[in-house]
């Protein structure tokens, strides 16, 4: 693929918890950054555990949709201008349901994921419309859940799962199932769209879930959005020297004023 113009800065988000409030789903406090974002020609990369039609309608809301998006919790990645529509690319995802199934019945009765719900389900534990639960449910990589079980199972159910290639990532509300790729690879794999010869822009992420800590890791800047409905993240790699920071604001608050800080200090350096 063609390499893209490199743009001063590059953002990668979460939404849950991140960019969209973790209780309402808006992201109505971050609109002052994501216009200073547009202004900058800075692309903003969405990454979650959502699928395309639900990254897809925000990507296009937020004005983003001319770049790519990772999705299912970085299973898979959204083209720039792909709807998200195509529900016959879940090809992967029968997989994954069918290797989930053979499991010890103690062990599968413990995880409740999208599949197992009705389309009414799915809206009241989401606390989404009946329609954007339909969009949530219509998968192509992965599955999330709930565990109901203890720890020692828990971990039995990860170990069996990882036997046949799949990979259980904690979010802030669901265990995402998925096969191979994370978050942080496929960030790697976008900024290099942006990357020519031998140089890239900065990598800004943010996040707030253990499925987000490589990608906050990885990156240049990272910044730790507050959760107070989810337990804090460990120090990470990097925050001693204040390569990653913490907000005090949580949700879309916290990321308003994160990114608005870094695009000033961009311009001043």
């Amino acid at each position: 693929m063609r390499a893209m113009p490199i743009p001063p800065l590059i953002v990668f988000s979460d939404l849950d918890g991140t960019l969209l409030d973790h209780e309402t789903y808006s992201y109505a406090a971050a609109r002052p950054a994501l216009e200073a974002l547009q202004a900058n020609c800075i692309p903003l990369i969405l990454a979650s555990s959502k699928t395309a039609a639900e990254i897809a309608e925000l990507r296009a809301e937020m004005g983003f949709d001319d770049y790519p998006a990772i999705i299912e919790n970085g299973a898979g990645v959204l083209e720039p201008g792909d709807s998200g529509r195509d529900n016959d690319n879940d090809t992967v995802h029968r997989q994954l349901i069918s290797i989930l199934d053979a499991l010890p019945l103690r062990l599968r009765e413990n995880f409740s994921g999208f599949s197992d719900w009705e389309i009414e389900e799915v809206a009241e534990r989401t606390g989404l419309s009946p329609a954007a639960a339909a969009m949530a449910a219509s998968r192509r990589y992965s599955e999330p859940g709930l565990w109901w079980g203890d720890d020692k199972d828990r971990a039995e159910f990860i170990a069996l799962l990882a036997q046949s290639g799949i990979t259980a990532r904690q979010g802030g509300r669901y265990l995402t199932l998925s096969f191979g790729s994370s978050k942080g690879d496929r960030m790697r794999e976008i900024a290099a769209r942006f990357s020519t010869g031998g140089k890239r822009p900065r990598i800004l992420a943010l996040g707030d879930a253990p499925n987000d800590i490589e990608m906050l890791e990885v990156a240049d800047i990272g910044v730790v959005v507050a959760n107070p409905h989810i337990t804090p993240l460990p120090e990470l790699d990097g925050e001693c020297i204040g390569r990653i920071v913490r907000t005090m604001k949580t949700g879309p608050e916290g990321w308003n004023e994160a990114v608005l800080r870094i695009i000033e200090e961009l311009k001043d350096s």
